[in-house]
């Protein structure tokens, strides 16, 4: 069983809940826009839930894998929320394995979407390059640059997992699926822009470029608070343009904790201890946003 902890540990399994709630937003696009609940082929939607797991485990065994190699692993305070899983500093050895289970689910993932390329059309082909293209490089190059380490979460959970399944079900793009995927990318973008107030000093030590980095975690609050609001706008704009059903906006339920954890981290943006119980609201607002959007789209 120890050795167990230690081969899982990169995987970051309770970090995994993320991904679900990102996939079955785009089964719900796929039900509402098809209209038709029993038209979805279930088989395909495991699969790409398989995808979009395997892509997730991937992304994190590369993060645990590079930070261990940078030397980031020995300067990190970790918290619940960040700071990685631990495995490796407490057991170098399992490093080789980091890294067999970052290629190994990189191929699994690669190859799923080359059967979807087979059996549904070069369609999802965009998606899933972007997407193979910000596992490799996400540690290694996004986090140098602001900007793209900023989006590229966002990107990689809202816009391609959830279009991706809401194709990979219909066949198609829509702006229903587009509209819906606004949602986790914007929570998710946030959740990797909170957890990175902790590390900003380890990280800064290593030359990566993050906004709390760069622009301090005080002013990075704001753009926080920015993308909290333009996750709930997101959601009414969807539902005015008749995009998304109007009971999406039980998907607003989440505003008031989120203008909570809004406030929490810019009262305590450079108190990392009295952080981390908001950073703590933040993964569930995130996780709990989608899903109540969805539920919106199957039940409207």
């Amino acid at each position: 069983m120890t050795t167990l902890k230690y081969i899982l540990g990169p995987m970051r399994l309770p970090f995994l809940m993320l991904t679900p709630a990102c996939v079955i937003l785009g089964l719900s696009t796929a039900v509402w826009t098809t209209g038709k609940q029993d038209t979805i082929n279930y088989v395909s939607f495991l699969l790409a839930m398989t995808g979009a797991f395997a892509a997730h485990i991937s992304v994190n065994a590369f993060n645990e894998y590079f930070d261990f190699k940078s030397g980031l692993d020995l300067k990190t305070v970790r918290t619940p929320f960040s700071g990685g899983s631990g495995a490796i500093p407490e057991r170098p050895e399992f490093l080789l394995h980091a890294l067999i289970t970052a290629v190994a689910t990189f191929v699994l993932t690669a190859a799923i979407g080359v059967y979807f390329l087979i059996t549904i059309g070069p369609g999802l082909l965009p998606l899933g390059l972007l997407g193979l293209i910000i596992i490799i490089i996400y540690t290694p190059w996004l986090t140098r640059s602001g900007i793209l380490c900023l989006f590229a979460p966002g990107t990689g959970f809202g816009i391609l997992m959830v279009m991706g399944t809401d194709f990979v079900l219909t066949g198609g793009y829509s702006m229903t699926a587009f509209f819906a995927s606004l949602t986790p990318f914007f929570l998710v973008s946030n959740l990797l822009l909170l957890n990175q107030f902790p590390d900003v000093e380890a990280d800064n030590s290593i030359g990566r470029s993050h906004f709390p980095g760069v622009a301090g975690r005080r002013k990075s609050s704001f753009i926080y608070t920015a993308f909290v609001l333009m996750t709930y706008l997101s959601i009414i704009f969807g539902v005015e343009l008749n995009y998304l059903p109007e009971l999406c906006l039980i998907g607003l339920v989440t505003f008031i904790p989120a203008m909570f954890v809004c406030s929490g981290a810019y009262r305590h943006a450079d108190d990392i201890q009295k952080l981390v119980p908001f950073m703590g609201i933040n993964v569930i607002i995130t996780v709990a946003t989608p899903l109540l959007v969805a539920m919106g789209l199957v039940l409207g």
